[in-house]
C-alpha cells in the first residue's frame, strides 16, 4: 500500500514546485531562523532575489 502512496505522489504536479528554504539571522540574540516555503519553480529566483534585499 505504500508503494501506492509514493507512486501517486510522482503523478501530481508536484515536480513544478521547490521548497525554498531562507535563514536569517536574529540581531537580538544571534540565532538562526528558517523560513520555509513552496515555490513554483519559474518564481525561485525572484523569491531568493527578494529575500537577499
Amino acid at each position: 500500500m505504500a508503494k501506492k502512496a509514493v507512486a501517486s505522489l510522482q503523478k501530481g504536479g508536484g515536480k513544478e514546485f521547490t521548497k525554498v528554504v531562507i535563514t536569517a539571522k536574529s540581531a537580538k540574540t544571534g540565532a538562526y531562523t528558517f523560513k520555509e516555503s513552496m515555490v513554483h519553480n519559474d518564481k525561485v529566483k525572484e523569491v531568493v532575489a527578494a529575500a537577499s534585499k
